[in-house]
This record gives C-alpha cells, sequence and structure tokens, in this order.
C-alpha cells in the first residue's frame, strides 16, 4: 500500500497564501513518525512518499492507492494513477476541485472536516464579542485619530444568526450560547444543532436576516450558497448589525457590504476570508470604514494543524485497510 503526499510550495496566488503558512501545512517524514506513535498497529503497513507541487507526481502517482493533498492535477487522473482509491484532501472547503466530473467512480474523496472546530469556536465567540463591544468601529476610529467612546452592554438577550451550522458554525453555536444569547441556525436541511435555539432551512434565510443583531457566515463554497448574502439580503438586516464571515468571500457581496458599512446602513464587520489571498493592495476592503480583517485564520492551529490532519488520516486509513466506510465522505454532487 502506497501513499502519496503532495505538499505546496507558498507562491502567490496559490495555497498556502502566505510564506507562514507553508510550514503550517507541510507534512513531512518527522510529522508522520510522530502521528504514528498513536497509531502503532499501522507502523510498516504503508509506503509513503513525500513530495513537493507536482514535481514526481506523474510517476509517483504510477502504483499510489492513495493521495494525501490539498490540489492536484485532476486531467487524465485514471490513466495518471490506476490503483487510486482514495483522496484525503487537508482542507475542509473543497471548492477548488470542482467540479468534480473529474473523480473517478472507484475513489473515495475525503475532507478535514472536523480538524478546524475547536479554533473556530473560539474565533467565532471572540468575534462575536468584538461587534458587539463595537472593536471594528474602535480599530478604525484610531486609525483616524478620533476618540469618541462607543459604549455597550451586557450581550445576553441579543441575537445571534449562523448561517452554515456544519462543524465551523455549529462549533461557535455551542460556544456563544453560553453567553446568554439567542442562536438561531440556517443550514440546508432545518435539522437541530445543538446550541442552537431553532433551526431554520436555508429557503428560510430572508425571515430571520431582520431578527439578527450579529450574523456568522460559516457556510462552504458551493454552486448553492454562492451570492447567498447578496445586496437585497443585506438591506434585510437590522441598520445596526454585525457581519462575521469565515466561510468564504463568494458567499457575501463585499462590494455591497463595504457600500452599506461605509454609508452607515451596517454596524461593522470582521472578514477572515478572500478571493484573491492575499487581498490586493488597492483593495477598498482595506479602507471601508468598521471593517476589520483577518487574514484567514479564524480556523487553522498553527502549531497542531498537521498533526490534526493526520490523526484524522490515520483513523481513516485503519478503516480503509478494513474495507469499512471512511469519515468525512465529499458527496461530489454537492461540493462538501
Amino acid at each position: 500500500m502506497k501513499v502519496h503526499v503532495k505538499n505546496n510550495r507558498w507562491r502567490p496566488g496559490s495555497f498556502p497564501n502566505t510564506p507562514e503558512g507553508e510550514a503550517v501545512f507541510t507534512i513531512t517524514r518527522e510529522r508522520i513518525d510522530a502521528a504514528l506513535t498513536e497509531f502503532p498497529d499501522l507502523v510498516g503497513k504503508v509506503d509513503y512518499s513525500i513530495d513537493w507541487d507536482t514535481d514526481n507526481f506523474t510517476s509517483s502517482m504510477a502504483d499510489s492507492d492513495i493521495l494525501l493533498t490539498w490540489d492536484l492535477p485532476t486531467e487524465n487522473l485514471s490513466d495518471v494513477a490506476p490503483r487510486l482509491r482514495w483522496i484525503h484532501c487537508i482542507g475542509a472547503g473543497v471548492e477548488h476541485l470542482l467540479p468534480m466530473t473529474w473523480l473517478p467512480h472507484q475513489v473515495t474523496l475525503t475532507n478535514n472536516k472536523g480538524v478546524h472546530a475547536a479554533k473556530a469556536g473560539e474565533f467565532g465567540l471572540m468575534a462575536i464579542l468584538m461587534l458587539h463591544t463595537h472593536i471594528p468601529a474602535v480599530a478604525f476610529n484610531q486609525r483616524n485619530a478620533v476618540y469618541d467612546s462607543l459604549y455597550s452592554t451586557p450581550i445576553a438577550g441579543k441575537t445571534v444568526l449562523i448561517l452554515g451550522t456544519g462543524t465551523l458554525g455549529g462549533s461557535a453555536a455551542g460556544m456563544v450560547k453560553q453567553l446568554g444569547v439567542k442562536v438561531i441556525g440556517v443550514n440546508r436541511s432545518g435539522n437541530p444543532v445543538v446550541g442552537c435555539d431553532r433551526v431554520v432551512k436555508t429557503a428560510q434565510l430572508d425571515d430571520v436576516l431582520s431578527d439578527a443583531d450579529y450574523l456568522l457566515i460559516a457556510t462552504p463554497d458551493t454552486p448553492q450558497t454562492r451570492g447567498l448574502m447578496s445586496r437585497e439580503r443585506l438591506d434585510l438586516m437590522k441598520p445596526t448589525a454585525g457581519i462575521i464571515n469565515i466561510g468564504r468571500e463568494s458567499v457575501m457581496d463585499y462590494d455591497a457590504l463595504c457600500d452599506k458599512l461605509d454609508e452607515g446602513s451596517l454596524g461593522c464587520a470582521i472578514l477572515d476570508v478572500f478571493d484573491p489571498e492575499p487581498i490586493e493592495a488597492d483593495s477598498r476592503l482595506w479602507s471601508t470604514r468598521n471593517l476589520m480583517i483577518t487574514p484567514h485564520i479564524s480556523a487553522d492551529d498553527g502549531d497542531s494543524y498537521v498533526q490534526m490532519t493526520l490523526g484524522l488520516f490515520f483513523r481513516n486509513l485503519q478503516l480503509f485497510l478494513a474495507g469499512e466506510p471512511l469519515q468525512n465522505p465529499v458527496r461530489p454532487e454537492l461540493g462538501y
């Protein structure tokens, strides 16, 4: 059994999106050996080919059974990798692999869902409290030498709307609920979520947007979510409302958001996801009123991301070797 590990060198417009990210996401032999100490039954059962970008991709994939990667050349994959049966993506979002018409029928694609939960929940809790305490506006005032006392009350009793209640949004719901707020979840199914007082289907989003004091967006980028928070939907929100996006930029109209922040018809926002990343130097986002930018750091643990990724991968490897269904299978028709 052979696993090909495809790491990516940092370069502009790619993943990792900063030089610092390369060290965070790179899977080395040393990291594999360290993670295997928790899985002694797997030692010696699998060979690992560790590579960069596509330096040796074609030759190595000719006899590889498993691919551990962020991205990959998808053309003629069945011919390039005739033994391939499983691809694990080291990210939770797989929009960069859409549409998945390239995926051979015999290959299972899994993702890193769950690895980000604790960090994303803490970030969501922090960001909601920052919005409630007007921190984006305080930071904007500081840049403009404005000393304005922006007071706030305790947050209990406010309403937090979480659009996308998967691993990221669900973790945030559980944490923010402890503040005494009302939490409304929005997801495709409308099924209950721990931490949410109420959950509605995405089709009912318009019915609950006006209730939100704070909106946390944590949806993946799929054909169904692109453009979901349009200008028209932003107009449905309270003029004092705050917005956080830890999902994907494609879900929201950022130009409309900037317009509303600059004109004062929305309160403030914290954005963590962008396209492209890094943000271009001349982007209007840098100067938008009461907008705080965080450089896609809401859910990635810089110290243990690879360790947690390999833990998930090895648990799935045990299942794979046993011929059992894998955790976190991606549904190509849904894009997540």
